[in-house]
């Protein structure tokens, strides 16, 4: 009885804590009212940012957002281009999905954009795009006669070309084009990517790229609409149901150091986010935070619980390469900062 009572009285105090923690740090509103649904964003430094949508539209700030240029990509104001990997304020590489499968890149700030990889095949659909370093990235897309398409670069984005190892999916097995990152790449080009439908995995592989690893996750799957959406590094995981975004049930993973040795170590959280999640970011371990339509979430302990501290529908949040701006983005042009 002793012990049941100590139990709670820690549980008591973690929950005052996140409670504190989460009022403490808030999204403020940067703009809303674009016609466009942003779902790529990448935060290069303090400064520089960029963000891509559907209807062909990309923005720039130089100004740690308070500011955002809009443009079309002239000749492509249908594509939806929901990933983007931006170097600096002049180059980014932008990823479509939908027909036909691109991949653009910019040197001159968005002036002009050049086609690096075109496919009209109606079975391809990107979803995701990361890069270990400036030169070698990937490009992840929905399975193909059962295996994962991947595309591969090692020039900058300049050529692509098909993965020497892609790994077989499942039937009804597939990613999320939801927020660009349900792909991540380490600066070792270590590789993971996590995935939904029928079935939920965490996939892993490392130089030489020998063998691919494959974890089975506890997240809510079983349908097309469900799985696991983001990833962030090996430890926390966010997703859910996007058809039912309000059912909070087993909808964020998180890795359990202490239960490695005895299985995967992955764990659903104990008290998860408000909802679905279509991304999360690490802001500094053990401090995340995931976003999606009902709202944002900020877990201070490495996703075994979280506290939510924003309403507003967002589809994506980065924090920068260089420095510690945190921005989102989603539908309506709307983009947020997160103050902390």
């Amino acid at each position: 009885m002793k012990h049941n009572r100590f139990i709670a009285f820690r549980l008591a105090v973690l929950l005052l804590f996140l409670s504190a923690t989460s009022k403490a740090q808030h999204i403020e509103l940067l703009q809303q009212g674009k016609p466009v649904s942003i779902r790529g964003l990448s935060v290069v430094d303090d400064s520089v940012a960029w963000v891509s949508g559907n209807k062909g539209y990309f923005a720039v700030t130089a100004n740690g957002g308070r500011n955002w240029a809009w443009q079309h990509v002239k000749g492509f104001e249908k594509a939806d281009f929901r990933d983007i990997e931006a170097f600096s304020d002049k180059e980014a590489i932008m990823m479509s999905s939908g027909t036909p499968a691109l991949i653009l890149k910019t040197v001159d700030g968005g002036a002009s954009w050049q086609v690096k990889y075109n496919n009209p095949d109606t079975a391809y659909f990107f979803d995701a795009m990361d890069f270990a370093n400036p030169k070698h990235g990937l490009v992840l897309g929905d399975p193909i006669k059962g295996k994962f398409v991947l595309m591969e670069t090692t020039d900058g984005g300049e050529t692509w070309n098909t993965f020497k190892n892609r790994p077989d999916a499942l039937p009804g097995e597939a990613a999320f084009a939801a927020s660009g990152t349900c792909l991540r790449m380490d600066s070792a080009s270590s590789i993971d990517f996590v995935t939904g439908g029928n079935v939920s995995r965490l996939f892993s592989i490392v130089p030489p790229y020998d063998k691919w690893h494959s974890d089975s996750l506890p997240i809510e799957q079983g349908k097309a609409s469900q799985g696991a959406f983001s990833y962030a590094d090996f430890d926390v995981i966010v997703g859910g149901d996007y058809a039912n975004d309000k059912n909070s049930d087993r909808v964020a993973v998180y890795l359990d150091a202490m239960m490695v040795s005895i299985k995967n170590g992955l764990e659903s959280s104990r008290e998860g986010p408000a909802g679905f999640q279509s991304c999360v970011e690490e802001i500094k371990a053990p401090i995340y935070i995931s976003t999606g339509t009902p709202g944002s979430n900020i877990t201070t302990n490495g996703g075994k619980t979280w506290a939510k501290i924003d309403d507003a529908s967002y589809n994506v949040c980065r924090k920068a390469k260089h420095g510690k701006l945190v921005l989102l983005a989603g539908a309506g042009g709307r983009i947020g900062i997160l103050r902390m």
